[in-house]
């Protein structure tokens, strides 16, 4: 094998490109909150453009994460082997590979409207800030949160914004129900990365690393089960204000049975289940999208 191809392999791994359940996690409240937004079908434009632009983004914040735990992730036997941190891609090439795919999703976004472009860089913040919040934070999957549904508040400012007025044209571009959808999938997140922390908890609390997994204690798997119920009941009551119709109320049940399969899958707290817990969560979000779409 050639070096160049050594090397392309190493950034493939770099961005977890042959594990898509991350980009997933992020796609599917995004896809739904651009056919809200829509009122239906938002164009294949937005589509293409907010599909890319999450699986750049995602990409880039691999980047930035495994530069800022490089030294943490050593002493975790799921992370020790990730390139940065067992040495084989180094820091710097590692930023610059996250620098040219953020580069590109911006590219993208700059196809849509200037409000778009403005609330693009609140998204980009929040992903840079969320690495080393694990460091102060006692939950950082709550900063995660906000990180991985800063799509939703893009996706409607992408179908009902325009020109940048002032300050306040900025802030009304964006509707009040983005921000509970925002809030609703805010708790998705902490239910399905408080399951992907359970995993890493023994680690984690031998190097000092803050997560919800040990701020909750014995308290996690209820939490995680408050969490998905935050989660469905915020979107169903944003649902009912926008028609939900049979294919809704048949995709909540499909998520609902996930989640008491993912209560299972949790209650004894072993690595092999909270892991299955956690990469089997984009089907919950694709349940909602459906009924979204099929409403």
């Amino acid at each position: 094998m050639s070096p160049i191809v050594e090397r392309f392999l190493l950034y493939l791994d770099v961005i977890r490109w042959n594990r898509p359940a991350g980009w997933l996690l992020l796609l599917w409240p995004t896809l739904s909150a651009l056919f809200l937004a829509a009122g239906g079908f938002p164009g294949w434009h937005l589509i293409v453009v907010f599909t890319l632009g999450t699986v750049l983004m995602r990409s880039a914040g691999c980047c930035v994460n495994d530069v800022a735990d490089r030294e943490f992730d050593k002493h975790v036997k799921r992370t020790a082997q990730r390139p940065v941190t067992s040495g084989s891609v180094s820091p710097r090439e590692a930023l610059v590979l996250g620098a040219v795919l953020a580069l590109l999703a911006f590219a993208l976004v700059l196809t849509t409207n200037g409000v778009t472009v403005v609330w693009s860089f609140a998204a980009l913040l929040v992903t840079l800030i969320y690495p080393f919040a694990k460091r102060y934070v006692s939950m950082p999957q709550a900063v995660l949160g906000v990180a991985f549904s800063f799509g939703i508040p893009m996706a409607y400012a992408a179908v009902r914004g325009g020109a940048i007025v002032n300050v306040y044209t900025l802030w009304a571009s964006i509707p009040p129900q983005a921000w509970v959808l925002l809030l609703g999938n805010l708790f998705w997140v902490l239910a399905y990365d408080t399951e992907y922390a359970m995993v890493d908890r023994d680690d984690d609390l031998r190097i000092g690393m803050k997560t919800s997994a040990i701020t909750l204690g014995s308290w996690d798997v209820p939490a995680v089960i408050v969490f998905y119920g935050a989660y469905l009941g915020i979107w169903t009551w944003v649902m009912q204000t926008n028609g939900a119709g049979w294919a809704w109320w048949l995709a909540l049940a499909v998520a609902i049975g996930q989640v008491g399969w993912h209560a299972k899958l949790i209650y004894t707290r072993t690595r092999e289940g909270c892991f299955m817990a956690f990469r089997v969560n984009h089907w919950l979000g694709f349940a909602l999208f459906m009924g979204i779409v099929l409403r």
